[in-house]
């Protein structure tokens, strides 16, 4: 049986299952998320000279491993501005906070349907967990999951899937609230103490932190080491096979 993981500070053989984050712990689709987010406020942003451009840090500082149209409207704050909510199927040609975040949503979706590769060292912590059976689940914000899962292949591997259309569906809050993390551990049958949460984004290790889980593995993808930590990362990563 394979060995999960190397003793660090703290005893990880009482965990039944590993909750993950998609988006930059699974996959490399943060990466496109930030693309999309950028063509998108760049866009957007083009004829309010007045307005500071986006930039790099308010990926993280503003959108990142939350739900969609909450980066809009969080996005949106930093440079005050307030739009109109607009209908959850809003024409992504409109004005509001759900058109852009529907506009976001294209973009991609359009760049995502060439294909995902997942990151090599993901998938070999996720079989190795596997292996020694413990239960896995998806918590994404996302609500783009399943399709991300099935590009990548990975969707078989995971029967548990909360992703933002599964958060509203159930009104349940999205990160940096644990409710979705919580959730995930129910429909696992298990109580959320016996769980390993894995995330990139400072709003998802802030969601662990918050719950009564296991333990945060913060995997840094560019948020940076301390900045995990301080959010409440148990331990922090550059790679998940670091922990094989």
């Amino acid at each position: 049986m394979t060995e999960l993981l190397k003793p660090l500070d703290t005893d990880w053989a009482t965990a039944s299952a590993i909750l993950f984050d998609l988006d930059g712990v699974l996959t490399p689709t943060a990466t496109v998320h930030e693309r999309a987010w950028q063509e998108l406020f760049d866009g957007f942003l083009a004829s309010r000279p007045e307005v500071p451009a986006y930039r790099e840090n308010d990926y993280f500082d503003h959108i990142d491993g939350k739900p969609r149209f909450d980066g809009v409207r969080d996005f949106l704050a930093s440079r005050g501005i307030v739009l109109p909510e607009g209908p959850t199927d809003e024409d992504p040609t409109k004005v509001t906070v759900q058109g852009l975040g529907n506009r976001k949503n294209e973009v991609f979706n359009d760049i995502v349907s060439a294909g995902v590769e997942p990151f090599p060292g993901s998938v070999l912590f996720l079989e190795a967990a596997l292996d020694r059976g413990l239960k896995v689940a998806v918590v994404s914000s996302s609500r783009n999951a399943p399709a991300v899962l099935k590009a990548a292949g990975l969707n078989g591997h995971f029967s548990v899937v909360v992703d933002g259309v599964v958060a509203a569906a159930e009104g349940l809050p999205g990160k940096p609230n644990p409710d979705t993390y919580e959730y995930a551990a129910e429909l696992l049958g298990l109580p959320s103490e016996e769980c390993v949460v894995v995330e990139d984004a400072v709003s998802g290790v802030r969601a662990g932190h918050a719950g009564s889980f296991h333990s945060v593995i913060g995997v840094d993808r560019g948020a940076g080491r301390q900045t995990l930590l301080d959010a409440g990362a148990t331990h922090v990563v550059n790679d998940l096979k670091e922990l094989i």
